[in-house]
């Protein structure tokens, strides 16, 4: 009668011994907390500097460029009013005023256009729509222009990020390599390497808000350009209009 009650009391113990070894990595892991931003940059080495600089750039710069491209800062709907008034009412002096008091890419080619028509009275249409072309070219270039800053920093950043990780896998190799101890141990490696891959993440959360906001941002210079071409017809038409008759 024995033999049966020992047994039980074996298979409790081992059920238990069971239990307490699938516990055992269980509160290993929830002993493990998860690093700190702190630790994640200090871990991510020195590179981790010149990305943090980018990104601080890129914020600065997505902010300028949301008060450059909006609307009505390249051609003030006030300043496009009081050109074309003060042109139908024969008055180019003051629409060139206006323009000189408030620079702007619609001012710059609303000043060509003016200073066409004042120094050649007699200018054809061919020559003042050249000259109003030329210099909307030249603004259009420059609104376009605009966001590529953050296309450069779109393309630097995952590349300082690729040489902190082979730079971190590097050091990870060499450590492993003249250490028998630490061979023999592959979590220690798989630590390594995942530190040097943070570097890569950091590099791509810069890049990629980076390329979202230049596709958005040369989309909205190209809708700027485009207002500033019909309102830069629609001056050529009303200059040729007041121009005065041979």
């Amino acid at each position: 009668m024995r033999l049966p009650s020992a047994s039980i009391a074996l298979l409790f113990a081992s059920a238990g011994l069971a239990a307490a070894q699938e516990a055992a990595p269980a509160a290993e892991a929830a002993a493990v907390k998860s690093p700190t931003f702190a630790e994640l940059f200090a871990a991510g080495g020195l590179l981790m500097w010149p990305l943090l600089v980018l990104s601080v750039f890129a914020l600065a710069y997505v902010a300028y460029l949301f008060f450059v491209l909006r609307e009505g800062a390249n051609a003030p709907r006030a300043l496009v009013n009081d050109v074309f008034d003060a042109i139908r009412t024969g008055s180019p002096e003051e629409a060139r005023r206006a323009c000189d008091y408030h620079r702007c890419p619609f001012a710059h080619v609303a000043m060509a256009a003016i200073d066409g028509v004042s120094n050649l009275p007699s200018i054809d249409a061919a020559t003042l729509t050249g000259l109003v072309e030329g210099e909307g070219a030249r603004q259009a270039s420059r609104l376009q222009r605009a966001a590529q800053w953050l296309l450069d920093v779109a393309s630097i950043a995952p590349m300082l990020g690729l040489l902190g990780t082979v730079l971190g896998m590097f050091r990870a190799f060499q450590g492993i390599g003249g250490d028998i101890l630490v061979s023999a141990k592959p979590v220690v490696l798989a630590q390594g390497v995942s530190l040097a891959l943070i570097t890569t993440v950091a590099g791509l959360l810069v890049a990629i808000p980076c390329m979202c906001f230049y596709a958005w941002f040369r989309r909205v210079a190209e809708r700027r350009v485009a207002e500033l071409e019909c309102l830069s017809a629609d001056l050529v038409t009303l200059l040729l209009s007041r121009r005065p008759r041979a």
